[in-house]
């Protein structure tokens, strides 16, 4: 028994193209035949000021859903996808920037490699004509949002994809704008859906274009960083606090080595770098751990398991953060050690000029040590009221 792939296609005053990608999807019903796929095509006119929708009423076997007033990209693909009728659901662009003769291959890699998720990659080999300026934009995004699920990803942003309709159940919510697709690859990475590329050739796309790059480009940050952050915190708040923890010990053993070769005076430069190493050391031990119990409260949320690990799997066992409690305490005891001993060394005639920078950082040891210890006992709070239910019922078998 073949399944449906229904494609849809977000219009928003496309009358100079919209005729030409219609007629291109219809003709690869065949193709699609050859590897299983009966086909549906849906146009979603986003309130266009045109004869774009007008223009789609001339084509038999087309679906028309017609939207009062622009909703935006993301939102014109939901209502297709909420109107299709097929297991599959794919999309494509109206600009005639995307192939819809590769749909055929996008299904293929599908139903072989069962794929939740088929991204049509401009950015894996395939003749491109993308500007110089997005192929960049493209670049980052796809190191960025790679960094913060831990999985490759090489074009996070295509707007050619062929989906099962069971995963947009993991997916949703999903924005209305054009950063639903950045999203979506952020989502589905999250959710371990099995994510596949296949290379597809892009093209300079037919009218004007409706991204902006500055405008659109924060948006996709943004989009990006707040998703990764409802699924996995620690990952990208804890490269934030381990990068700022090393860059504060690095100018903390520049300012040891000079201590240490007799230097007891700073002058401006000094100052400031000593200053910045404080703020950077406590600061990036709040944002690592600040993750770290965000990633408790998310599990709570989810009722999954805690992601644990930094960069993909656990480099503790137990993890870091529970860890936290005895090395707050070491911590906090090696500050107020090191403020006794540099009292006892006033008191017995030292310069104050030898000791204050042995004072601060016996300060700055202390109030770090003092935030593992309360972030510890938070955690361990949450993380026995994310055990609570597990244990409920474990509980209520045993009363059986």
């Amino acid at each position: 028994m073949m399944s449906m792939l229904s494609v849809v296609i977000p219009a928003y005053n496309e009358e100079d193209g919209i005729a030409a990608i219609v007629e291109r999807v219809l003709a690869v019903r065949e193709p699609l035949a050859a590897v299983g796929m009966d086909l549906e095509l849906i146009v979603v006119d986003d309130g266009s000021a045109d004869r774009t929708a007008e223009i789609t009423r001339c084509y038999d076997g087309v679906t028309l859903v017609c939207h009062g007033q622009n909703a935006g990209y993301g939102a014109a693909l939901k209502t297709g996808f909420a109107r299709a009728r097929g297991e599959w659901l794919g999309f494509l662009d109206a600009d005639g920037t995307y192939p819809p003769e590769h749909f055929p291959q996008l299904c293929q890699a599908a139903l072989e490699q069962e794929a939740d998720l088929v991204i049509g990659s401009r950015m894996a080999g395939a003749d491109s004509q993308m500007p110089g300026v997005r192929r960049v934009g493209n670049i980052l995004w796809s190191v960025l949002v790679s960094l913060l699920g831990n999985h490759r990803v090489g074009d996070p942003a295509s707007g050619m994809r062929v989906l099962r309709r069971e995963a947009l159940t993991r997916l949703y919510p999903l924005p209305d704008g054009l950063n639903f697709t950045p999203v979506m690859s952020t989502r589905a990475i999250h959710e371990a859906l099995n994510m596949v590329e296949v290379a597809v050739p892009y093209r300079e796309r037919v009218g004007r274009s409706k991204l902006n790059v500055m405008r659109d480009g924060t948006r996709f940050l943004n989009s990006i960083i707040w998703t990764a952050l409802c699924y996995n915190p620690v990952r990208p708040l804890g490269l934030v606090g381990l990068g700022s923890v090393g860059l504060a010990g690095l100018i903390g053993l520049v300012m040891l080595a000079l201590r240490l070769r007799g230097v007891t005076t700073l002058g401006p430069w000094g100052a400031g770098a000593f200053f910045a190493a404080q703020v950077l050391a406590v600061t990036g031990v709040s944002i690592f751990a600040l993750g770290a119990t965000f990633n408790y409260l998310v599990s709570l949320f989810h009722r999954q398991p805690v992601r644990q690990g930094l960069f993909g799997r656990p480099l503790f066992r137990p993890s870091l953060d529970h860890h936290f409690g005895w090395l707050g305490l070491l911590t906090m005891a090696s500050g107020v050690l090191l403020g006794l001993i540099c009292m006892a060394l006033g008191l017995s005639g030292w310069p104050v000029s030898r000791l204050w920078l042995y004072l601060l950082g016996g300060a700055m040891l202390f109030l770090v040590g003092l935030q593992l210890a309360i972030f510890w006992l938070i955690m361990r709070v949450l993380d026995e009221l994310s055990q609570r239910e597990a244990d409920v019922r474990r509980d209520l078998g045993g009363a059986r």
